[in-house]
């Protein structure tokens, strides 16, 4: 385990959340939303969700997690949303993290990494999630260009749907095929970048050691899918908490659309997180 001074995108995390907390805000304009709170399901209306979710997370939250799927559902209108929110997030102090799960091969992967981490593009973000199972290797154009700029690139492990397990826990080897993640993912941060995160499941033991990873554990499952604060010091029990960053979107979103209520939401799980973990 690394004893030296975080730099890189380490640096920028462990600075955001030990101001804002370690609670990620998820940003969902999915149907049943957009239907809750009284606005039309079009690229009209996701542009009013999204407008409102900035106003009320981006001054408070740490990292900020827009739903890539939900902005796409629109096309081009969507992704001219999904830009609007990345800049805007990041303007007020807010890492983003693209929640857009991209995988695959060779100048594929390339152009996906380019599209969410590279300096310039419409879509940059701080960071982005992908997925490993066409290979973990077959990642390294989105690894090599987060470590490069400086940014994050989140690779799912143990994800928070039951079926998961089906691929995640399989034997390789002796070892589950997530640990064999979490230890491609350990080796990328032996340099204390913390250019390699992880998504982790907060809603079930995951069976994985994490305790050398040096990098940031995406947590999603807080609120709508069941997990809360208070199951995370178990779920997550030999990790290196202070790189935990728990995600609630509906769970908090269903506060909307007034924007004190949503960051009040926001803020009340945000304290019950710290208070659980310490």
């Amino acid at each position: 385990m690394t004893t030296s001074a975080p730099h890189g995108y380490a640096s920028r995390h462990r600075a955001a959340v030990g101001q804002r907390g370690r609670l990620c805000a998820g940003i969902d304009p999915h149907t049943e939303l957009l239907e809750q709170w009284g606005l039309p399901v079009s690229a009209a209306g996701l542009a009013q969700f999204a407008d409102i979710c900035v106003e009320a997370l981006a001054p408070v939250a740490a990292v900020i997690k827009p739903q890539v799927a939900f902005f796409e559902v629109f096309g081009a209108a969507g992704f001219t949303v999904l830009e609007r929110v990345i800049r805007d997030c990041r303007q007020a102090g807010a890492l983003v993290l693209a929640d857009a799960k991209r995988g695959d091969i060779g100048t594929t992967m390339a152009a996906y990494a380019s599209a969410w981490l590279d300096d310039g593009a419409p879509l940059c973000a701080d960071a982005v999630t992908i997925s490993p199972y066409l290979g973990f290797e077959a990642l390294r154009p989105a690894l090599d260009a987060a470590s490069a700029a400086q940014r994050c690139a989140f690779v799912l492990a143990r994800t928070s749907n039951p079926d998961g397990a089906e691929i995640q826990l399989a034997d390789a080897g002796g070892r589950a095929v997530g640990q064999t993640i979490v230890d491609a993912a350990t080796a990328e941060n032996a340099d204390g970048s913390g250019s390699v995160g992880l998504v982790v499941g907060a809603t079930r033991a995951h069976g994985l050691d994490l305790a050398s990873l040096q990098g940031p554990i995406l947590a999603p499952g807080l609120g709508a899918q069941g997990a809360t604060p208070e199951d995370l010091p178990e779920v997550f029990a030999g990790a290196d908490t202070r790189w935990l960053v728990p995600a609630s979107s509906r769970g908090v979103l269903r506060a909307g659309p007034d924007v004190t209520a949503l960051r009040d939401a926001f803020t009340h799980t945000r304290d019950a997180v710290e208070k659980s973990l310490g």
